[in-house]
C-alpha cells in the first residue's frame, strides 16, 4: 500500500507564526491554522491537532499517517540557540571551521562581518590521525588521545560532538574509532559524524555540516521524541514521518539522526504543493510564490520538477548574499527566501526610507493589530489598515483583529516620522514588501539563467494570493494561479511528497581511467544503504532510482551534475557520459572544453516512492457571473485610490464562477486579491486563476 492510498493522513508544518495543519480522508480535506507556541513547539501541534480532528469528526485512532515539516532546526541555528558543541578534528585543522574557503562575500567592505562558526575555537579539539586522499592510513589513529579528550569535554559541559577529519570521507574507519571511545565514555552523549553526515570532499563545507547537525541534534531530537510521546498519550498510533529539505519523507529515526536535512522542511513542502499543483493543472514553466507570517519562498518549478540544489547557507550575516552564511551540504529544493511576510516589522531607517523585515513579530506579540501585546507594525497591520482583510474572519476567525492597534502602531513607527496619515504609511510598507519580494524573484531568475516568459505564479501560504498580483505585475507575470488550501499549502505539500532518501559518497575517477567495477559497487552499496530506509516507510510501494554523477573538467574547482542509468555501468557507457557531460557543460556555459579529461568527485542515489497518478476532475461547470457577498472600502497600492471592492466567498463559488476586478476572494485561511485590470475564474481543479488583462 502507497502513503498516497492512505486512508486518514494529517499533515503538519509549523511557521514562525502559524502552524498550520491539512488532513485528507474519504470525506475530503479539512485544513486549520493555529498560532505557534515557540517555547514549546510541540504543545501548538498537539492543539491543532486536536482542533482539526474535532472539525473532521474523528479521533486520533482514526490517523494512518501523520506527516510534520519545521523550521525549528533553522531558528535554532539563526537564533544561536543549540547545544554546546565541540568538534574533534586532525591535528593541524583546528581552525578550518574559522578560515572557510577564505573568499569576501563583498570584496569591498573594510569593515566585513563574516559567518562565526557554531563551535568556538577552544571547543575545537585535535588528534594525531592522517589518511591520504584515496584513504591509505598514513598515520593511525591512537584511542587514548581521544580518551584524553573526555575530561576536557566534560569539564566544558558539551552536549553534543562532531567529529570530521580531513579525508574520513574516503576512509571513515578513524571517525567511526572516535565515536566507539566516546560511546564507552560518554554513553549519551550525541555524536556525528563527518562521513555519514555529509561524506564528500571540501572540508569546510562537510566540516560546517556536521558541526551543524551536531549543534541542533539535542534540540530535534529532544522535541521530536517529546511530540511522539505526546501524540501517543492522545491515542494516535500512527508512524510520524519528517519532511526533508530536498523534498522527501523520511522516518522519525533518521530525522533524529540528522536533523541538518530538515532546516528547509516547510519550504520544501511548498515547492511540493506547487509541483503537484502545475502537474494537475498541465503547467511546463511555474513560478512558487509562498508568503507565509515570516518569510517569502520563491521557487522555479519547470516541467513539473523544482529546482534541487546540493549547497545551502544558513544565517547569513549579509542579507541575501551568498557567502555570507554558513555552509551545508545537504540536498536542498534550491528558492530564494527572505524575510518577507505578514508578521515582518515596518521601520523607517536614517536615510528616511521605510524598511520591512527581517525582523518579524513571530506569533507571540505578533502584529500589532493580534492585541497581544505588539507595538510595532507589521505587513499584517498594513494590508488591515488598506482593507485588505475582514477583521472578524482572519485565519478561519481564530484570531480577531484589532484596527485601531494597528492604526496607532502604524503613526508611530512610520508615519509620524515621514508625515504620512497610517493608510498611506500602510501604503508605503506594502509596496516595500512587494518590490523586496519582486527584487527577490528577478535576482532567483538571473541567477537560474530562466526568465518569468510565459510563467504562470503559484500563490499560496497566508500572504501569497494576498501579495501575488501585485508581485506578479511588477516581474511581468500575467497569469496567478491560486491553488484549493492555498493557505495550508506547504502542509498540503507534505501529503504529495515521496518517501525518499538519498545517499552521497565519494569515490575520485577519471574517464580516461574509469574502473567500472570500483563504480558499481559503490553505486550498488549507496542503493542498498537507501532503499533500506526507504523500506521502513513506504508501506511496501513502488519505487524508483534515480542515480548521479558530480563532473568537472580536470583543474576546475566546481561539479555539474550529470545523470546515470539506474543499471550496473558497462565500458561501453563511460562514451555516453562524456558526451552527456560535455552537453550538460556546453549547456551552462555555452560550449565544451575539448581535449581536457573529466573527473567525477562524487556520486548521489536517491531511492524514492511513485507518485500516484492525479485523477482528472470533473468537467468544468457551465460559465457564470459569481456575486459578491457585499462591498468594502480598499486603497489600492497601484494608484493609492480608494474605493469598494466587491468581496465574494469562495466556498459559495463553484466551477466555472468568473468575475472581474478590483474584488477579494475570501476564505478561511486567507484572501485572494484581484486588482483592478484582472479577472478571476474557478477552474475545474476549483484553483483560482488570475489572467492580467492586456491593457492593464
Amino acid at each position: 500500500m502507497s502513503i498516497l492510498a492512505q486512508q486518514t493522513r494529517l499533515a503538519v508544518d509549523i511557521g514562525g507564526t502559524f502552524t498550520d495543519l491539512a488532513l485528507e480522508h474519504a470525506g475530503g480535506r479539512v485544513t486549520a491554522k493555529v498560532l505557534t507556541t515557540r517555547h514549546a513547539p510541540e504543545a501548538g501541534v498537539l492543539s491543532g491537532v486536536a482542533q482539526i480532528l474535532g472539525q473532521a469528526g474523528l479521533v486520533p485512532a482514526d490517523i494512518t499517517l501523520l506527516l510534520h515539516g519545521t523550521t525549528l532546526a533553522t531558528n535554532a541555528i539563526i537564533e544561536r540557540k543549540g547545544a554546546r558543541t565541540a568538534l574533534i578534528t586532525t591535528e593541524g585543522f583546528r581552525d578550518v571551521l574559522a578560515l572557510g574557503n577564505e573568499s569576501r562575500y563583498d570584496q569591498y567592505d573594510l569593515n566585513i562581518r563574516l559567518p562565526q562558526p557554531l563551535v568556538p575555537r577552544h571547543l575545537r579539539l585535535t588528534v594525531a590521525e592522517r589518511t591520504d586522499n584515496i584513504g591509505a592510513v598514513l598515520l593511525p589513529l591512537d584511542p587514548a588521545q581521544v580518551r584524553a579528550l573526555v575530561p576536557v569535554l566534560q569539564a566544558e559541559g558539551v552536549e553534543s560532538i562532531a567529529v570530521g577529519f580531513l579525508h574520513g570521507f574516503v576512509n571513515p574507519a578513524h571517525e567511526r574509532a572516535v565515536r566507539d571511545v566516546l560511546a564507552h565514555a560518554l554513553p549519551d552523549m550525541p555524536v556525528s559524524l563527518s562521513c555519514e553526515v555529509s561524506p564528500e570532499m571540501r572540508e569546510w563545507e562537510r566540516f560546517s555540516t556536521t558541526a551543524a547537525n551536531a549543534y541542533v541534534q539535542p534540540l530535534m531530537q529532544s522535541y521530536l521524541r517529546r511530540l511522539e510521546a505526546g501524540l501517543q498519550a492522545m491515542g494516535m498510533t500512527a508512524p510520524v514521518f519528517l519532511m526533508l529539505s530536498g523534498g522527501g519523507l523520511t522516518t522519525i529515526d533518521q530525522a533524529c539522526r540528522f536533523p541538518i536535512r530538515l532546516v528547509e522542511s516547510g519550504p520544501a513542502g511548498g515547492a511540493i504543493f506547487s509541483a503537484s499543483v502545475a502537474r494537475a493543472m498541465g503547467l511546463n514553466r511555474v513560478l512558487s510564490f509562498d508568503m507565509g507570517g515570516t518569510t517569502a519562498k520563491i521557487c522555479l518549478i519547470d516541467d513539473h520538477r523544482p529546482q534541487t540544489s546540493r549547497s545551502f547557507e544558513v544565517a547569513r550575516v549579509g542579507r541575501f548574499m551568498k557567502g555570507s552564511g554558513l555552509p551545508l551540504r545537504i540536498p536542498v529544493i534550491e528558492m530564494v527566501e527572505i524575510g518577507a511576510g505578514g508578521g515582518s516589522l515596518a521601520h523607517v531607517d536614517a536615510l528616511g526610507r521605510i524598511n520591512v523585515g527581517p525582523e518579524s513579530a513571530g506569533a507571540d506579540p505578533g502584529p500589532a493589530c493580534y492585541g497581544r501585546g505588539g507595538a510595532h507594525p507589521a505587513v499584517t497591520d498594513a494590508n488591515l489598515l488598506l482593507g485588505r482583510y475582514d477583521p472578524a474572519r482572519f485565519a478561519g476567525g481564530t484570531v480577531t483583529l484589532h484596527t485601531e492597534a494597528a492604526e496607532a502602531a502604524m503613526a508611530a513607527d512610520v508615519g509620524s516620522t515621514l508625515g504620512l496619515e497610517p493608510t498611506m504609511a500602510a501604503l508605503g510598507v506594502v509596496e516595500v514588501v512587494d518590490e523586496n519580494m519582486a527584487n527577490a524573484a528577478r535576482v532567483h531568475a538571473i541567477e537560474s539563467g530562466k526568465t518569468y516568459d510565459g510563467r504562470t505564479m503559484i500563490a499560496f501560504g497566508g500572504g501569497g494570493p494576498v501579495h501575488g498580483a501585485r508581485v506578479a505585475e511588477k516581474i511581468g507575470i500575467s497569469r496567478v494561479l491560486v491553488p484549493t488550501g492555498a493557505g495550508v499549502g506547504s502542509a498540503i505539500g507534505f501529503l504529495r511528497a515521496p518517501v525518499a532518501y538519498e545517499v552521497v559518497r565519494s569515490l575520485y575517477q577519471r574517464f580516461r581511467s574509469f574502473d567500472v567495477a570500483a563504480v558499481n559497487a559503490v553505486l550498488a552499496d549507496m542503493a542498498g544503504e537507501a532503499a533500506a530506509v526507504v523500506a521502513s516507510g513506504s508501506f511496501g510501494a513502488e519505487t524508483h532510482e534515480i542515480r548521479l554523477a558530480f563532473m568537472r573538467y580536470v583543474g576546475q574547482g566546481h561539479e555539474i551534475a550529470v545523470p546515470l542509468p539506474a543499471r550496473p555501468l558497462t565500458q561501453d557507457d563511460v562514451a555516453l557520459l562524456r558526451a552527456a557531460y560535455d552537453a550538460e557543460y556546453a549547456r551552462f556555459y555555452d560550449r565544451p572544453v575539448p581535449g581536457s579529461d573529466v573527473e567525477i568527485m562524487s556520486y548521489a542515489v536517491t531511492i524514492a516512492t511513485v507518485a500516484a497518478d492525479i485523477a482528472m476532475p470533473p468537467p468544468a461547470g457551465a460559465p457564470y457571473d459569481a456575486q459578491p457577498q457585499r462591498f468594502q472600502a480598499v486603497r489600492d497600492t497601484a494608484t493609492g485610490e480608494v474605493s469598494d471592492w466587491a468581496v465574494f466567498d469562495r466556498t459559495g463559488m463553484t466551477a466555472g464562477a468568473s468575475l472581474r476586478g478590483p474584488a477579494i476572494i475570501a476564505e478561511d485561511e486567507t484572501s485572494t486579491l484581484v486588482p483592478p485590470g484582472w479577472s478571476a475564474s474557478l477552474t475545474e481543479q476549483s484553483s483560482l486563476l488570475l489572467i492580467r488583462e492586456p491593457s492593464a
